[in-house]
């Protein structure tokens, strides 16, 4: 091997177009999904925990499906603050095929057909207990009557127009009870990205305020979502998902899971997404707000990174921001 001053790997680096002509990585606004909360209200409604989001009434959501039309952005994810009076133990809500998420849907497939909607499939939106699914009187959230209304669930956004929908649930056999559902019922095209790797995080409670489950939530979700010290586990349970007719898979959170994604990508090679979730976009905010970071630097970066660590693609808040810079 040749050695300095042969070899100066600086060379390659010394002039822009250069740089550009090398990388090995490349980000696109099309290897972005843009995660959106819905409100009955009428009005925008900021959200203190995520400085820069807010919930969208229907309209405002079919507002944004336009503005990531034409940023780029070929999907965008839904999320639904259900009206309080809305909620219940069983969280009936989310087999109303009235609900907000399927309005929002309709909506977007009426007015922006061409923009890919991805909706989440869990129940924590809908109870009064926060649970992302049916909870017995010890509190242990039940797996198999949980993945009937599950079913019912993805049914019911499927129904409404949904083109993907992601169990974030992380109920054993929900992946492959909801494939045959979907097939059965004619849906052959609609994909699932199942929420493969969810762990336990402690980077989730933004979201919970803006989905208003986090003052309701009665214990943790450790009995149902992953231990963060485990890496074999979500090999399992990628494979699982996988043989149960998943199109795609994802890990959430995002960057401290990194390695997950390597793992998942080199092991299946298949489609690996990932979650920046809440409490990441927070950070780099607070770190902007505090003049320890520049906004722009720190979302190309930290997208950058999913992209080299092997994910097609991120839902991350900042979607729209990055869209802009990369679209510069």
């Amino acid at each position: 091997m040749s050695s300095y001053p042969a070899v100066r790997l600086r060379r390659t680096r010394a002039s822009a177009w250069s740089r550009r002509l090398h990388a090995e990585t490349t980000l696109t606004p099309a290897d972005l999904i843009w995660p959106l909360f819905i409100t009955a209200g009428d009005a925008e409604e900021p959200i203190a925990s995520l400085p820069g989001v807010s919930r969208w009434p229907v309209a405002g959501i079919v507002a944004r499906a336009r503005e990531a039309r034409d940023l780029g952005i070929p999907c965008i994810a839904l999320f639904p603050n259900t009206p309080p009076d809305r909620k219940s133990e069983r969280g009936d809500e989310a087999l109303n095929p009235d609900n907000l998420m399927c309005r929002a849907i309709r909506a977007l497939k009426d007015a922006v057909p061409e923009v890919g909607v991805l909706t989440d499939v869990a129940l924590d939106p809908y109870t009064t207990h926060g649970h992302d699914g049916l909870v017995d009187a010890a509190g242990y959230v039940v797996n198999d009557t949980t993945a009937e209304m599950l079913v019912a669930q993805a049914l019911n956004q499927a129904a409404a127009g949904a083109d993907v929908i992601a169990p974030s649930d992380m109920m054993d056999g929900r992946v492959g009870l909801i494939r045959a559902a979907l097939e059965a019922d004619g849906h052959h095209n609609v994909q699932i990205m199942a929420y493969a790797a969810k762990y336990a995080s402690g980077f989730y409670g933004p979201f919970r305020d803006a989905v208003g489950s986090r003052g309701l939530l009665k214990g943790d979700k450790k009995t149902y979502q992953m231990d963060a010290a485990n890496a074999q586990e979500a090999l399992r349970e990628v494979a699982l998902d996988l043989a149960e007719g998943a199109d795609s898979v994802m890990v959430k959170p995002g960057l401290p899971y990194l390695d997950i994604v390597v793992r998942v990508r080199e092991r299946f090679g298949v489609p690996v997404f990932a979650y920046q979730v809440s409490g990441e976009y927070a950070m780099i905010e607070a770190s902007v707000a505090a003049g320890a970071g520049e906004r722009d630097a720190l979302v190309l970066e930290t997208l950058l990174a999913f992209k080299r660590a092997g994910c097609s693609g991120v839902l991350t808040y900042h979607a729209a921001h990055a869209a802009r810079l990369l679209g510069a």
